[in-house]
């Protein structure tokens, strides 16, 4: 296995994994609980040498998230990050605990309310959306007593998946619509408010608002005249490589099969991840149920499905896999769609 990449879990994974769950909501909730309360101030016995020390330990800690993050990225099962992730946290709540200046209980705050949305998207990828959405809400509180505005932002954004993937759009757009004020106290120079305005327009193709959803689909564009340098980093993936797959799915929510192939195939042509990959073709799948095109269905959704058991994405591309299934029941008297169905069934045993 490569340095940093980790691999399929073994036959006795849910067991352990469980175990890791719990251990790590738990912290969480005292890691959170922390983060809300003020330090005492500095301790009169504090020199010059702890803060030095205090501040290295700090910095050691955010490197340590951003690693955690880029393993995230490589990993085939996510849940395996969760005794990495439980582990930093562990960490981090000791420094909670002990931390005597503002200026460190800030940073640690930031590094807290980082570490949460990394739990977050485990928890959401893994179909877990009531831990998904605790993990955002904490992350959300410990950002905003940061004033860390892009982190609760992005905080915000995570959140509105769980209800965007319940169709609930109006919640959704209500939660994006404050996500998007705090972006604007963001740093301009981050791609926060168009990472936004991209999720955005999901929630206005749900909705049905073809010229609002085209206006954040514009908006999200804007991204591409940011430094590359500042569209990347651990808990801010958006620098505009995911536009044609998101305006793809817009397209489709809003009935426009001919604007969504095209989009989508755009997409596939690009160098993207097996979860990306594999909502692109869920998607594909879909376009084929809107063209009554049985053979297309079976293709990509059996190609799908493959992509969410390799990755044990069953939050991230199951979701869509489970709308797909929702739209087959006209079609099952075909016995590659009623196959297709099974299969989708299986992903959520």
């Amino acid at each position: 296995t490569p340095l940093g990449v980790v691999s399929e879990p073994d036959a006795d994974m849910d067991e352990t994994d469980g175990v890791n769950r719990r251990e790590l909501l738990r912290l969480m909730s005292v890691a959170g609980a922390l983060a809300a309360v003020p330090p005492g101030g500095a301790a009169p016995d504090r020199g010059e040498m702890a803060e030095t020390l205090e501040a290295n330990d700090i910095g050691q800690y955010e490197a340590l998230n951003a690693h955690l993050w880029q393993v995230y990225a490589l990993s085939t099962s996510k849940r395996l990050v969760y005794p990495l992730v439980r582990q930093q946290l562990g960490l981090l709540t000791e420094a909670l605990e002990q931390t005597q200046s503002v200026a460190a209980h800030r940073r640690l705050c930031v590094l807290a309310g980082d570490l949460f949305q990394l739990a977050g998207e485990i928890s959401f990828d893994g179909n877990r959306y009531t831990d998904a959405a605790y993990c955002y809400t904490l992350a959300a509180i410990a950002c905003k007593e940061a004033g860390a505005h892009d982190l609760w932002a992005c905080a915000l954004t995570r959140h509105s998946f769980i209800s965007m993937y319940e169709r609930q759009f109006v919640d959704v757009k209500s939660m994006l619509d404050a996500a998007s004020r705090i972006a604007e106290r963001g740093d301009g120079e981050l791609s926060t408010r168009y990472w936004v305005a991209a999720v955005q327009a999901e929630a206005f193709a749900g909705l049905g608002n073809y010229e609002a959803c085209m206006r954040a689909l514009d908006a999200a564009e804007q991204v591409r005249s940011l430094s590359s340098e500042m569209t990347q980093s651990g808990w801010l993936r958006f620098d505009g490589s995911r536009l044609a797959e998101e305006r793809g799915t817009c397209y489709i929510a809003l009935g426009k099969p001919k604007l969504a192939e095209t989009a989508l195939r755009e997409a596939l042509r690009e160098g993207i991840s097996l979860r990306r990959r594999g909502s692109v073709l869920s998607d594909l799948a879909m376009l084929g149920i809107q063209r009554h095109d049985a053979e297309q269905v079976a293709h990509y959704g059996g190609l799908a499905v493959e992509l969410a058991r390799q990755t044990g994405s069953c939050g991230y591309i199951g979701r869509k896999l489970e709308s797909l299934q929702e739209e087959l029941a006209p079609m099952l008297s075909d016995p590659r769609l009623s196959s297709l169905s099974e299969q989708i069934s299986q992903l959520s045993l």
